[in-house]
């Protein structure tokens, strides 16, 4: 596994525009089945983001005639949890998982595969459903995963209070200068790549990610050093409500956070920064559920995302990147700029995409979760 999905260069399709999120004059395309059918959608996505009930599904309901019956989850794991039951008991067509959590789906047995020719996968930007990021989309041929957005988890900090270093490094989250919030499994990731880069680790942080017990090994490591400085985390999140609440009701003062709480947060004293290691960068998108009631709505929405309207507004929903070709120029220009400030050429290409995780690597991550805040 290497680091990198492909060579994307974000700031080529971030552009600053004058269109803003309300350009949307031209439909997406999409067929008439589904517009004589109309229908309804179940689908399970991320929680704390309203613009999806308030614009985005309106949006797509009128330019398709389909309803969007959206359910809510907070996290990745509260998203498996529930597509696990409803894989036996029915009620969820369509998620929005992210891709390195493709294996577990797949030896799950939970979803089904997409069929392409219902899709249009020349509107995707290349490198988000070709190329690496392809080939972890699809098991045993079949394509299981399509994109909706991407972004980066990186340094959300407090211009007046936080102590970053120079440049900004993963050590100030565990430095005790700092009040900070963070998401267990990445705090300790950033403590296991932070001691990789320091020359303290037996081998490479990645390779724990494909043999268990050199994992051991790492996430022990890791481990021990981040619960030395557990005192400063004033707030555990996991999904964006709770990061918020860290910075807003609990006064941390820095966090690795997604860059969508930096932008929540950019007029309350808040910036966002990459660390010289490299912002981590996530990879979302959708997965079909093996038992989908309604499969050719599923395939609707995901189409309508890869166009340049639906990408560009579910982009801005979540405050992130669109997959779809011709949506960075139809994106609010706030968006396009808060990026651009936060990375150059050089930080896009020290991103570090989160590697696949196995259904059994993510147990035992889990475990090294629950042990680092119960420490």
């Amino acid at each position: 596994m290497t680091k990198t999905l492909s060579t994307l260069n974000r700031r080529s399709f971030l552009k600053r525009t004058a269109g803003g999120v309300g350009a949307f004059a031209a439909p997406a395309i999409i067929s008439h089945k589904a517009l004589a059918s109309s229908g309804e959608l179940n689908f399970t996505g991320w929680a704390g983001y309203p613009a999806f009930l308030e614009t985005v599904f309106p949006a797509f309901t009128a330019a398709t005639g389909i309803k969007v019956n959206f359910s809510e989850a907070p996290d990745n794991d509260t998203i498996f949890a529930n597509a696990k039951v409803a894989a036996e008991a029915g009620g969820i067509d369509m998620i929005e998982p992210t891709i390195d959590t493709v294996d577990q789906y797949f030896t799950n047995g939970i979803v089904a595969p997409w069929d392409e020719s219902k899709l249009m996968m020349s509107n995707y930007l290349p490198g988000l459903a070709d190329g690496a990021a392809g080939e972890r989309s699809r098991k045993e041929g079949n394509l299981l995963y399509v994109p909706g957005n991407w972004g980066t988890e990186a340094l959300v900090y407090n211009k007046e209070a936080a102590v970053l270093g120079d440049p900004p490094s993963l050590a100030a989250l565990f430095d005790p200068a700092n009040q900070v919030t963070l998401r267990p499994r990445s705090a300790l990731t950033a403590m296991g790549r932070l001691l990789e880069v320091q020359g303290k680790l037996p081998f490479p942080w990645i390779e724990g990610y494909t043999d268990l017990d050199k994992m051991t090994v790492l996430w022990d490591m890791a481990l021990a050093e981040a619960v030395k400085s557990k005192g400063n985390v004033v707030q555990w999140w996991s999904g964006e409500n709770e990061a918020n609440a860290g910075f807003v009701a609990n006064g941390a003062t820095l966090g690795l956070c997604w860059d969508s709480t930096g932008y929540n947060l950019r007029n309350d004293g808040f910036g966002y920064a990459a660390p010289t290691e490299g912002a981590f960068a996530w990879h979302q998108g959708f997965m079909l559920m093996k038992n989908a009631v309604n499969v050719e709505q599923a395939h609707e929405l995901a189409k309508w995302v890869s166009s340049a309207e639906g990408s560009a507004m579910w982009a801005t929903a979540f405050s992130s990147n669109p997959v779809g070709k011709g949506g960075a120029e139809k994106m609010s220009p706030d968006v396009a700029a808060y990026y651009n400030s936060a990375f150059d050429d050089a930080k896009l290409a020290q991103l570090w995409w989160w590697p696949d995780q196995s259904a059994d690597f993510v147990a035992k991550r889990n475990e090294y979760s629950d042990k680092y805040k119960a420490s």
